[in-house]
């Protein structure tokens, strides 16, 4: 056996949610948080089989609304917008523009496989695109493909330049996520108008990290904002598609101050650090992903709680566990 076999035989069984769509209306977010994973370490067996290059891959999703699902994972509202954050080494073959293209293109075919056992069909892949708010020196960089069956919109990657554990690269996108929403929420300058779709988009990123960030807030910024979030909240969760109201909504978040609350919580701990979260662009590449302990050990716990939680109550409720092997020689879920 050739020593890339040997490596791959070696690997971790790579398991799949058997099923993504549960009740066939709603995507279970535990079931696609599990099919990031699954998908990263099948492309990491397939780089090292075709190209010979072994690198630690971690991915999951990005996005909030498992914050808010229900005890069984179940999105709350109509998840039309797949998102997936995937965190790579530094220094690597991908440095190569050649090995990256074939990087990228093993990973766009692997979720094209795998979506379709679950009834979607990711086509038209589209990459390069520099995120902004991220180093400067070695930026995000984003894969998006669109849906022919129009169940869902487009699944939409960011890879991001720095090994590390899905939940500190979820809390170190607050930092860049705080910094573009401030671009709207900033009460120094009068609020620009903008489409009612551009405000919806960014209230959905509000209650992302206030949720996200909420075990580090002060407790006088939570007393001032419970309120405005659990509106904004219900309004979300009724279905929000008059452009008055949401545009009532993005005033309230405006003119509250929310934004200065959440750079308070991120500011301090990484200050400590000698870290200036507003220059974040700036920092040593070593810094991308890095978490201060004061911070990770606040907001870790409930990350990796809200899925032990949800894997703990749906294997309650289907007597088994939903994932299952994922075999190269089918190309489908055991």
């Amino acid at each position: 056996m050739a020593d890339a076999e040997k490596t791959i035989a070696m690997q971790e069984k790579i398991l799949l949610p058997k099923q993504l769509f549960l009740d066939k209306e709603r995507i279970n977010l535990y079931c696609l948080h599990e099919l990031f994973k699954g998908v990263a370490g099948i492309v990491r067996q397939r780089l090292l089989a075709q190209e010979a290059i072994d690198i630690p891959i971690t991915a999951g999703m990005w996005g909030g609304s498992y914050l808010i699902a229900d005890k069984d994972g179940r999105a709350r509202t109509n998840v039309v917008r797949l998102y997936n954050i995937i965190n790579l080494p530094q220094t690597s073959p991908l440095d190569d523009p050649a090995k990256f293209d074939r990087f990228i293109c093993i990973y766009h075919e692997t979720y094209r496989e795998i979506f379709q056992t679950h009834g979607l069909e990711f086509v038209d892949p589209k990459w390069g695109e520099k995120v902004p708010y991220t180093n400067t020196v070695k930026p995000n960089i984003t894969l998006q493909m669109w849906d022919k069956t129009k169940r869902v919109n487009y699944l939409r990657a960011f890879f991001v330049w720095n090994t590390g554990t899905w939940e500190e690269s979820i809390i170190f996108d607050t930092i860049r996520n705080v910094k573009q929403m401030k671009e709207l929420l900033d009460i120094n300058h009068r609020p620009p108008h903008k489409s009612s779709e551009e405000y919806k988009f960014l209230l959905q990123d509000v209650l992302i990290i206030y949720h996200t960030l909420r075990a580090a807030l002060t407790k006088d910024f939570l007393e001032h904002a419970e309120p405005i979030m659990a509106e904004l909240l219900e309004k979300f969760l009724a279905g929000m598609h008059d452009d008055e109201l949401i545009e009532e909504q993005f005033l309230k978040i405006y003119q509250s101050g929310i934004v200065y609350g959440f750079e308070e919580a991120l500011e301090g701990t990484y200050k400590k650090a000698g870290l200036d979260i507003h220059m974040v662009e700036e920092w040593p590449t070593s810094n991308i992903n890095r978490v201060p302990n004061e911070l990770m050990e606040k907001l870790e716990p409930r990350l990796a709680e809200t899925f032990a939680n949800f894997k703990k109550n749906l294997e309650a409720k289907f007597q088994k566990s939903l994932l299952v092997p994922w075999r190269e020689s089918k190309n489908l879920p055991a």
